[in-house]
C-alpha cells in the first residue's frame, strides 16, 4: 500500500485509466489490495464487498480531515462530524468500526444512516449508494445548499453533482473531485486533499 499526501492507496493489477468501480473492476481492486488492508496471506480470499467497505470507509474517514465547512456548521469546536450514509448499510456498519473513538479537527466524528425522506440537516458528509434514482436531483441539491460534502461511486450520481467520485486509476483506487459543486456548497478541499486526487474538475 502507498500513500499520497496521506491517502492511502492500493495497487490494481491490469488497471489503465479512470473507470467507475464497475463489478469487474471492483473485484481486481478488492482482491489486489485484501493482503495489504487485512495484513494476512490468505486474505486475497476474504469476502470482496467486506474488502470494498474497508477501503471506502478509510478514505472516508481522510476526507473528514481535509475538508472545512462554512462557518456555522458546527454548534460548537466539540460538536460531532457528521458522516451520512444513504442507501450503504453495510459501508455504514464497517464506517463505524473505522471512525470509533477518532476525531477530525477537534469534532468526534458520528456515523448516521440516511433514508428516504430524513432530514439532511446536521450532516456534513454524505455518501450516495443505491439511492432511488428519481430521488438524486433532489438531494444533491438540498446537500450543496447545505454544505454538505458529497461522495459517490456512480457515474450517475457524479454527472449529477457529488462533489467527489471514486474511481480506478493508475493501478489503485483513487478519487475525483468537483471543484465547481464544491465551490457551489461553499465547501473548502486543502490543497494536500487536491494534490491526492486523480483528477479535480473545474481547476483554474
Amino acid at each position: 500500500m502507498t500513500s499520497l499526501n496521506g491517502f492511502d492507496t492500493g495497487t490494481i493489477p491490469a488497471a489503465r485509466a479512470a473507470a467507475p468501480l464497475r463489478a469487474p473492476a471492483r473485484r481486481r481492486l478488492l482482491l489486489a489490495v485484501a493482503s495489504a488492508v487485512l495484513g494476512a496471506p490468505g486474505a486475497a480470499r476474504a469476502q470482496a464487498g467486506t474488502l470494498e467497505r474497508q477501503v471506502k470507509a478509510a478514505y472516508l474517514y481522510k476526507f473528514a480531515g481535509f475538508v472545512e465547512w462554512p462557518e456555522g456548521s458546527f454548534a460548537r469546536p466539540d460538536s460531532p462530524l457528521v458522516i451520512g450514509v444513504a442507501g450503504a448499510d453495510a459501508l455504514a456498519d464497517q464506517l463505524e468500526l473505522t471512525v470509533a473513538g477518532r476525531n477530525a479537527g477537534g469534532h468526534p466524528l458520528l456515523v448516521k444512516r440516511v433514508r428516504k425522506g430524513d432530514a439532511l440537516a446536521g450532516l456534513h458528509m454524505l455518501f450516495v449508494g443505491a439511492v432511488d434514482k428519481a430521488q438524486l436531483p433532489d438531494l444533491l441539491a438540498a446537500c450543496q445548499s447545505q454544505s454538505v460534502l458529497t461522495v459517490s461511486d456512480s457515474e450517475e450520481v457524479h454527472a449529477l453533482g457529488s462533489i467527489i467520485h471514486f474511481v480506478i486509476a493508475d493501478d489503485r483506487l483513487r478519487f475525483e473531485v468537483a471543484l465547481k459543486q464544491a465551490l457551489a456548497a461553499r465547501i473548502k478541499i486543502s490543497a494536500r486533499m487536491l494534490s491526492a486526487a486523480y483528477r479535480v474538475q473545474g481547476a483554474i
